[in-house]
This record gives structure tokens, sequence and C-alpha cells, in this order.
């Protein structure tokens, strides 16, 4: 697959991959009209996206990472950057937590923005990704830098994922299941998480994570 930068080389060919038509809408009105530029697809679900993506026809997808009930972005973004010569993923959505900046990272993606990123930061991410490098929001950029500095303090992702579910109200036997784990393991997290967070409590735990935005509200 060809990609090109949009100034002088191939067009780039965007698929807009988010549930909510206003917001793909708006993407399309923005990048649209941008030079290099050609919304060649739009997906309201995950599965979709990684249908068209396979495909083919596509250089950069922007991937929201909440699509309701059906598959999560972050696993579609790894099924898609999986595929030999598949497209780059950028991630566009309104989670900046530590658990989704993971999730994203490790699935492959080749940028994290947030939706509220002005439309020159927007244009720049979508040719940083087409032609093959990172593009990160700075508070991204900052969450990332912050991780590496004080690695026996940051929870691992598998850490993130037992607390976000915690926070969703599941019990340990619920998360052990969800997540194919035994229980004792899910116990064990817990230990880690709440000697990582200075806690003592499951309710002091995700109060912590929240406040730190480790996790979703």
């Amino acid at each position: 697959m060809t990609r090109g930068s949009g100034e002088g080389g191939d067009t780039v060919r965007l698929l807009l991959a988010d549930d909510h038509p206003v917001v793909r809408a708006g993407l399309r009105a923005v990048l649209g009209t941008e030079p290099g530029f050609r919304v060649a697809g739009e997906a309201a679900t995950a599965e979709e996206a990684v249908a068209l993506a396979a495909a083919g026809g596509f250089d950069v997808v922007l991937m929201d990472l909440q699509f309701g009930a059906g598959m999560h972005g972050a696993e579609a973004t790894a099924t898609i950057t999986a595929a030999p010569d598949g497209p780059r993923v950028l991630i566009l959505t309104t989670y900046d937590s530590d658990a989704d900046i993971l999730a994203a990272v490790e699935a492959g993606a080749s940028g994290y923005l947030l939706k509220d990123a002005p439309p020159q930061e927007l244009a720049a991410a979508v040719r940083t990704a087409a032609a093959g490098r990172s593009a990160l929001a700075p508070s991204v950029a900052h969450r990332l830098m912050d991780r590496m500095r004080t690695p026996a303090e940051a929870l691992t992702r598998r850490e993130l994922e037992v607390l976000q579910l915690v926070g969703e109200g599941l019990s340990n036997l619920r998360i052990s299941k969800r997540l194919f784990l035994s229980q004792a393991t899910v116990k064990s997290h817990l230990v880690h998480i709440y000697a990582k967070l200075g806690v003592d409590s499951r309710t002091s735990a995700v109060a912590a994570a929240t406040a730190r935005r480790l996790i979703r509200r």
C-alpha cells in the first residue's frame, strides 16, 4: 500500500470509524477539504471498520475507542494493524486514561488524539500516521513519559484492566471470568494495585485511580 504525506505525494485515503453520525460528519467536513486527504469510507461500528480495512483502499483509520456494546476500538485496532500492509490507525477519542492509552498503544495504534484537538493538529497527526510515525496528543505523551519515569509505581496494563472492572462494580469472580483469570490471580493483582496506590480497599483504589486519570470515570 502506498502512503503519502498529502503534500505533493499520494492522496491519503481515510476511513472514519465512530458510532456517532454527527462526529463522522464533522470529521468529513474538516478533513475532506484538507489538501491531500480523501475520506474514502465510514464505519459506525468497530466490526465494520475491521471489515472495511481488510477489504483495502485505506491508508489511515481514525478510530474511536467506545462503540457501545460491540467490539472495543482497541480490539479493532489490534486486528487491523496485525494484517500485512494494513492501514495505520489513529485513535481519536474523548478518553485519556492510562488504561485506554496503553490498550491502544499496545494494540498497534500509530497515534492517539483527543476529540477536542484543533483541526490543524488533527490534520498534522493524520499525515504523521500516514508516514509511519507516531502522533500523540501532548497530554497523552506527558502521561506516557510519567509512566516511564516511575515504572515501579505505574500500574501494569493488566492491573489497569482489573481496576477498571472493579470501578464498574464487578466482583472478583466476574472479573476472573471476563479476563480469563483465576480468582487468586485477580486477588494478587488487587494486592499490587493497593500497594502502588497506597490504599487498602477497593473503593479507595477506584477513587485514587479515577482522581489520577488511570481509569475512566
